[in-house]
């Protein structure tokens, strides 16, 4: 009879996770109707800036809404916006896998490698001195070549055939999609009471055919910072790979550090790191599509690239997963680094830190709420166990919010950037009502997502969810 009860269980989430997904589709089909499918007979010319314009008007306002998503202060039509676009246009047809053409792009590249590899500690003796990398399309693509790069290392060093990695369930969704991409057994285990990387837990999985363990400074979910010291020490003592996944963080925590918070060490100063991705277009206020990934020595970064002999068409080697590169976002983020500067970062991360705890300190007043773990860096995640977290994100989202949805535990989480830094308050301001308006008149609002994220984390066939969300996302295009 429980079984039975569990299958009508599941099967009423199901519907219900269904007709959310139905609706959401069917109202982004009405807006496709009026999407181009084929070329226009006569092209418009210069006239089509005119049309994209209209088109960026009818955008949500983002402009200190968004979690994340835009980390430069300001308007988009001055300051450092108008600085890294110039830059941008500026090598907009350049390509760097034309090395020979292209040498500025080329030398532009080595040098935010080279600049990002110093602040992430490879000038200390312990780095050993080989610290090397490329830039790539963004924290996803870092990931990737990380990983693959760890693959094929271990396959040469150890003859692993039948690799596995081990990830705490906080690290990004990037090493599922690298898991299947590269063919490796991932194991996905529970973080500590501290919301970190279980360095015993971990311990556990570890066999003959582990290739790769990862920490996180900080975790994309709660902004907290793994033990990579005590994950470092346990790579080197079995004798594999250690990749840092410094994306958020590889812009501000070595400033923080600076600035006196109390940031336990993630770079590689701590023995056993091998590899360390860092997005360049994050705190690094560059333009979208530029991020880094370094290894510790040239032996490492060798199983990164593709070289082609047999090939008709010449020889071909390139570095990363895509062949022609935008030479033009490599130019904006080198703009954006020597455009800043050291006391540009010090002075951005002293604004976003200090807006940080004063947005804890404020999520910490409303009674019906609590701050996850003890973040170290710029995101604070909230749940709640009075009011359903979800049905307050949906009425956040109706005040012009952007938020990032969690589970394990259900929460959401704020990404605070330089847009944030002038209108905290009023953040606070709409979160304390939201949460007041869910208490007085709980149940989810009409076109809110509540439901489907409710759902979804009762629902033990996590298959159903995957296909729920493969639906989705086939629909949207």
């Amino acid at each position: 009879m429980s079984h039975g009860g569990n299958n009508l269980s599941n099967l009423w989430m199901l519907l219900s996770n269904k007709q959310v997904v139905d609706k959401l589709q069917s109202g982004g089909k009405s807006v496709r109707e009026s999407w181009r499918t084929e070329l226009p007979s006569t092209g418009l010319g210069v006239g089509v800036i005119e049309q994209m314009k209209d088109e960026k008007r009818k955008d949500v306002a983002w402009q200190g809404k968004c979690s994340g998503a835009v980390y430069i202060g300001g308007s988009e039509c001055e300051g450092h916006f108008s600085l890294i676009n110039e830059a941008c246009s500026m090598f907009a047809h350049t390509n760097p896998l034309h090395m020979d053409v292209f040498q500025s792009v080329v030398r532009f590249e080595a040098e935010v490698v080279a600049m990002t590899a110093a602040m992430l500690g490879s000038k200390k003796k312990s780095s050993g001195g080989q610290i090397c990398g490329n830039m790539t399309s963004g924290g996803t693509e870092s990931i990737l070549l990380a990983v693959k790069s760890s693959r094929d290392y271990m396959k040469t060093t150890k003859g692993i055939k039948k690799p596995e990695m081990i990830i705490p369930e906080s690290a990004h969704s990037a090493y599922d999609k690298a898991a299947q991409y590269f063919n490796i057994k991932l194991w996905r285990v529970p973080v500590n009471k501290e919301f970190q990387a279980d360095v015993k837990a971990i311990r556990r999985y570890i066999n003959r055919n582990t290739i790769l363990i990862v920490g996180s400074a900080p975790g994309f979910p709660h902004g907290i910072v793994d033990p990579i010291e005590e994950l470092g020490q346990l790579a080197s003592s079995f004798d594999i790979c250690l990749h840092v996944d410094l994306c958020l963080g590889g812009f501000v925590l070595p400033f923080a550090n600076k600035l006196g918070y109390p940031i336990p060490p993630f770079d590689f100063s701590v023995k056993g790191v091998t590899s360390i991705s860092a997005d360049v277009h994050k705190y690094g206020l560059a333009p979208k599509g530029t991020s880094v990934v370094l290894y510790r020595n040239h032996d490492l970064r060798k199983h990164q690239f593709v070289a082609v002999t047999e090939w008709s068409g010449g020889l071909y080697v390139s570095p990363t997963i895509a062949g022609s590169r935008p030479g033009g976002l490599i130019a904006g983020a080198w703009a954006s680094m020597i455009s800043l500067g050291e006391e540009g970062y010090l002075e951005n991360t002293k604004k976003i830190m200090e807006v940080s705890k004063r947005l804890q300190k404020g999520i910490e007043e409303i009674p019906e709420l609590f701050v996850i773990g003890r973040p170290d860096m710029t995101v604070v995640a909230l749940g709640s166990n009075v009011v359903d977290i979800f049905e307050v994100n949906d009425i956040m989202s109706s005040k012009g919010w952007h938020l990032n949805a969690l589970q394990r535990p259900n929460s959401i989480h704020i990404c605070v950037t330089l847009q944030h830094v002038p209108i905290i308050d009023d953040f606070l301001r709409d979160l304390t009502e939201s949460v007041k308006t869910v208490k007085e008149n709980p149940g989810p609002i009409s076109g809110g997502l509540a439901p489907i994220y409710g759902a979804a984390g009762r629902m033990p066939d996590r298959g159903t969810v995957q296909e729920l969300l493969v639906n989705y996302m086939d629909g949207a295009f």
